[in-house]
C-alpha cells in the first residue's frame, strides 16, 4: 500500500508564491515509490495549477473542501463535480477548522462525502478530538462517531475512495505533538473499526494518515508505526524543505517495512 503525504496550505499564499513553492517541491522530488504526493492549495488557484502542472512529475491536487449540494442556487459553494471538471483528483473532508469554526457538523461532512464520492472524487476524510475529549477519556467514543456517521452510504466497493486523517486538534499548531504511541494507538482503533463495518481487506487496503503537526523532526518515528500510512501536512507544506523532508521520511519508512 502507497503512502499519501498530502499538503495543507488553508489560506495561506498568493498564487505566484503557492507556483515557485509547487515548482520548487518538483524540482526536489525523490524518487515516488511508494508514496502519492497531494497538494491542496486555495480553492481559487485549484484550475490554473491544475492546467499548468498537468504534467509535473508526482504531485496531485486536492480541494481543501467542497459543497454539500449539488449544483443549484447555492451562492458561493462549488461542488465537487465542479472540482472533477477541473481535473482535481482529491478533496479534503471533515476538517477540524471546517467543523469547529465553519459549523460543519456531522450532517454536513456526510452530505459533503457523499457528494464527492458521487463525483468520482478521492476523499481525504479528517476526524480528531480536542484537547478536553481526550482529557476526559471519550477520544475513542468520538472517533468512532465521527467516522461512522460519515460512512453511513458509503458501500464497501466506494471505500477505496476514502482516506482517513486523523488529526488531533490539541496537537495542531500548539507545537505539542502526539507521541508515536499515541498516533499508533489511534490509528489501529481506526482500522479495527473499519474492519468491523465493512471488511478485513476493507480495513487492511484504507490508508489512515496522520495529521498532528508533522515535521521532520518527528515524520520517521511516526511514519514508522505500523497503521500510519503517511501525513496530512499543515505548516510543514508551506516550506519545500520540509515538505520534501516529510516526502523522504515516507519512503524510507515504507522500504524498512518491506
Amino acid at each position: 500500500m502507497r503512502n499519501i503525504v498530502a499538503g495543507n496550505w488553508k489560506s495561506n499564499k498568493l498564487i505566484n508564491e503557492g507556483q515557485e513553492l509547487i515548482n520548487e517541491i518538483a524540482k526536489g522530488l525523490p524518487s515516488l515509490d511508494s508514496t502519492d504526493v497531494i497538494i491542496a492549495p486555495p480553492t481559487p488557484y485549484l484550475a490554473h495549477y491544475s492546467r499548468n502542472f498537468v504534467a509535473t512529475n508526482g504531485i496531485q491536487f486536492a480541494a481543501q473542501q467542497c459543497s454539500a449540494n449539488s449544483m443549484g442556487a447555492h451562492t458561493g459553494e462549488f461542488t465537487a463535480s465542479m472540482l472533477t471538471s477541473c481535473g482535481i483528483q482529491h478533496v479534503i473532508i471533515g476538517h477540524s477548522e471546517r467543523r469547529d469554526r465553519f459549523g460543519e457538523n456531522l450532517d454536513v461532512v456526510r452530505a459533503k462525502v457523499n457528494e464527492a464520492i458521487a463525483a468520482g472524487l478521492h476523499v481525504l476524510l479528517c476526524c480528531g478530538e480536542s484537547l478536553d475529549v481526550r482529557e476526559s477519556g471519550n477520544h475513542f467514543d468520538l472517533i468512532s462517531t465521527q467516522l461512522s456517521d460519515a460512512f453511513q452510504q458509503v458501500k464497501v466497493a466506494q471505500m477505496s475512495q476514502i482516506t482517513v486523517a486523523y488529526e488531533p486538534v490539541w496537537a495542531i499548531g500548539t507545537g505539542v505533538t502526539a507521541s508515536a504511541e499515541q498516533a499508533q494507538e489511534m490509528h489501529r482503533f481506526i482500522r479495527e473499526r473499519i474492519e468491523e463495518w465493512y471488511t478485513v481487506k476493507t480495513a487492511e487496503s484504507t490508508r489512515i494518515l496522520y495529521g498532528g503537526s508533522c515535521k521532520p523532526s518527528n515524520a520517521n518515528e511516526i511514519f514508522s508505526q505500523p497503521d500510519v500510512n503517511g501525513g496530512l501536512i499543515g505548516g510543514a507544506a508551506l516550506d519545500a524543505k520540509s515538505f520534501l523532508s516529510l516526502i523522504e521520511a515516507s519512503e524510507t519508512s515504507q522500504k524498512h517495512s518491506q
